[in-house]
Parts: C-alpha cells; structure tokens; sequence
C-alpha cells in the first residue's frame, strides 16, 4: 500500500484508549508516531538520549542528517494534517518549494525523464530543518512532552514479561522506571527489542539484510536566491555513482555524491570535484564549478536495506510497539525513509481505531502492507547491480527487464514520465507501471505515442 491506497487520518474516529504512551526516539518516525498516538492516550512522553535544540542542528543520533533528504508526498501530505501550519513554517525557515514537473531534473539510464503531466510541489529544505520544525509542533501538542537527553537503557515488563509496562531510564547515575500503557520503540535501524525479545523467551523476527554498501559525500555551495534548479542523478548498471543537488535554506545547495558496492566518493576537495565529473552529465560538476563551497565535505555509510518480518511473530507482548528504520531500513539514494515513516504512522492510526485489543499483530501487518511494496521497489532496483547480495524478492528479475525499456520510454513519454514519478513518489503501488496504458506504451511504442 501505498499513500493513494491509504484510508485518510481521522482525528475524531480513534477514542481515548488508555492514560501514558511513551516513545523512545525523537526521530521523524518517533515524532510522528507520537502525535499519532495522542489522539488516544491522555499523555505521550517522547524520549531521546541528544539534546533537542528549537533550532535547525544536526543531531548526533542522526549521522544521515547532514546529507539530501526529500520530502515525498507522504511526509508532505502527513506533516501537514497532523501539524497544520508545518508547510508554511518550513517555507518562512527558507525551505524552497519546487514544482516536480518543472523544476525537478531527473537523470536515469542515459536520459533525463520527461516533465509528466502533473505539477506536483515538493518542500526541500536540510533534514535538521525538517526535525526541528517537527519537533516545534509536535512540543506544541497539548499533552505531548519531549524530554531530551534522556538515556533509556531497557524496557520494565510484568513478571511473565507478556505485557511491557514502561521503560527505564538513566538518571543522575540512577535507573528509574517511567510506566506506560503503551511503548514504541523508534530507535532506528539498531533497535534493541530483537536482543530483549530473545531474552525474554519470545522468538526474534526473521531479518532480510541485502547488502548495498552504499557511502555518500556532501557539502553545501552557495545558491543565488532565484535558482532552485533541483537534480538527481540515478545509478544504472553499469555505472555505480549518482548525485544529488537540491535547493536548501539560507541559499544554498545541498550537493550529494553517492557510489555503492564500496565505490565511495571522496571528501577531499579536488576528487570529490573530478568524482563529479564523471557523473553521465555534467551538471553537478558545473553547478560544484560555479558556486563556492561553504561547507565540508562529509562522508557517510550505509551497510544494507534490513527489513525486520515482525508481521510474522507467532508471539509478541502487549504493550510494545516498533516502527519507522525499526522495521525497515532502505537504501537511502532513493530517499523515502521519512515517507515510509509518514506511512507507518498512518498505519498506527488505522489501527488505534479499532482499539488496544491485538494492537502489535494488527499494527504490524498493516506497516508490512505499506514496507512491501517500497522493498520490492528499493531492493530491486539495487538488485540490477549484480554485486548486490541477500534475500532477492521474487519476480525481481523479470520487473527490472521491465524497467530497462520502462524508463528508456519515460525519457520522451510524458504519459510514462507521470507513472513513473507517482510510483517513486510513494502515491501508488510499482504495479501501477503494469497497468496496459503503460504496458502498451512501452511494450508498443509505436502503437501508442502519447
């Protein structure tokens, strides 16, 4: 499922189901959730073990933020029904709204994807500034509370430890114990609860780990505050590197130089320009050319996309929840980790709605219907690359065949072009590209041109 497959958010259709939820990580996923989570709880406690500045700063817990981000249309559409006034605030910060159709240039398997037909706005801006917008609103929720710098070292459980019942928490070199109806784990992609599963006596849910390998380097250059060209540059076998530029505030850009399967990008200042160059086009490299760089590079690494099956548990205590990079981690050249978040927490919602009864079970088959097709997306298309390894998703294959005339198709077809853009904006499922408007119009070209 996707957000064009969803059931809209209803604050009115969840009741109050209990007294104190908690949510251990003030991630994009966490702050979600626990505004979520507010409709039915008299108090939501979201605990993080950085500061949480009100200002647009990278946090330690976060080593990906200080590279591109987007925002696609879940986190845009989600942000703003549960933050009203979140898009407005991020374009006074100085975030640029671009047009997609316009102003997004997107350059995959030797050709830049046509226009589409949609003018679809997309909010770009530095992931600290998305978090700390975030952040600003979900403090602003009545009976939300963030506390930071606060260090959670375990989750407190009934003696049988078939209901988790709170969390414990470091405090002036003491441990003390914060209750809760409800937790949820929003930790990321290190989340302790398979190792405190295991403890416990509940089995772990089975792991997928396809190894990318993927390192990144980015700096920021200055913008002229009239520019707000946007590029991406895709990786296709058999070129391994890609890049990113996209329009931030304070008129700047954020460049972004990616390679996998251990072909990084350098961070010296020489090489990561010559790095650009022999990107297939040359406009990041003229773009690096002619502005000046005021940032260092920095680096950053991505082991593998991992995907926890917690759908599948047999058994799993009452009271404990997991979400966002928890369940599912990607690839992050494709950009869609806030979005997955944006849907999870729609998910949470859905499944608020009909009570506490079976929560875990009904939540997790319902994140598993949104990670699905975003994995057979992400993963497949990593999959291409033949040093890709791990569990392959079935049909891959055949699909990515597909996707070699698909795309080739999408250069000059705006019918395709706007297909293939809904898809990778997360508002309809990959299937949609089998659709026979599509399959005739890259099967059958000549058939049917428009």
């Amino acid at each position: 499922m996707t957000l064009g497959s969803l059931p809209s958010y209803d604050s009115t259709a969840v009741e109050t189901i209990g007294d104190h939820a908690v949510v251990v990580g003030a991630s994009m996923a966490g702050l979600l959730a626990g505004r979520v989570l507010a409709d039915g709880y008299e108090r939501v406690t979201i605990l993080d073990r950085d500061p949480l500045p009100d200002e647009p700063v990278a946090r330690r817990g976060v080593p990906q933020a200080v590279h591109a981000h987007v925002m696609l249309e879940p986190a845009r559409s989600m942000l703003e029904t549960l933050f009203p006034g979140y898009l407005d605030d991020l374009t006074d910060a100085g975030g640029i709204t671009i047009d997609t159709a316009r102003e997004l240039e997107y350059h995959h398997d030797g050709g830049f994807v046509a226009d589409g037909l949609d003018s679809v706005p997309m909010y770009c801006a530095s992931r600290p500034l998305f978090e700390q917008l975030t952040r600003r609103h979900a403090s602003e929720t009545a009976t939300v509370t963030l506390r930071p710098e606060t260090h959670v070292t375990g989750l407190a459980s009934d003696e049988d430890a078939e209901r988790v019942t709170g969390v414990r928490y470091r405090e002036d070199d003491s441990e003390t114990t914060l209750s809760a109806d409800l937790v949820v784990d929003a930790r990321g992609r290190n989340s302790p609860v398979p190792a405190w599963l295991e403890n416990h006596g509940y089995p772990e849910p089975e792991t997928e780990t396809v190894s990318v390998d993927v390192g990144y380097a980015t700096t920021r250059i200055e913008r002229p505050p009239e520019e707000t060209t946007t590029m991406l540059v895709g990786t296709s076998p058999p070129t391994t590197q890609g890049g990113a530029v996209i329009p931030i505030e304070n008129d700047q850009w954020m460049v972004t130089l990616s390679g996998l399967h251990g072909e990084y990008p350098p961070t010296d200042p020489e090489a990561f320009m010559a790095c650009a160059e022999g990107l297939p086009v040359s406009h990041v490299a003229d773009i690096l050319a002619a502005n000046e760089r005021v940032a260092e590079i920095r680096p950053y690494r991505f082991p593998s996309s991992t995907r926890r099956r917690y759908e599948q548990l047999e058994s799993f205590p009452d009271g404990l929840l997991v979400t966002g990079d928890a369940l599912a981690s990607f690839n992050p050249v494709y950009g869609q980790g806030m979005s997955v978040a944006a849907l999870d927490a729609l998910q949470l919602h859905a499944a608020l709605t009909d009570g506490t009864d079976e929560l875990a079970p009904r939540f997790f088959e319902r994140a598993a219907d949104v990670i699905e097709p975003v994995w057979q997306l992400t993963v497949g298309s990593d999959f291409a690359h033949d040093a890709t390894t791990g569990p392959k998703p079935p049909g891959t294959d055949l699909f990515n065949r597909y996707m070699d005339r698909l795309i080739p198709t999408a250069h000059d077809n705006d019918y395709v072009a706007e297909e293939l853009k809904r898809v990778i904006r997360l508002q309809q499922d990959p299937t949609k590209l089998l659709a026979p408007g599509v399959l005739a119009r890259v099967v059958a070209p000549n058939w049917l041109t428009s």
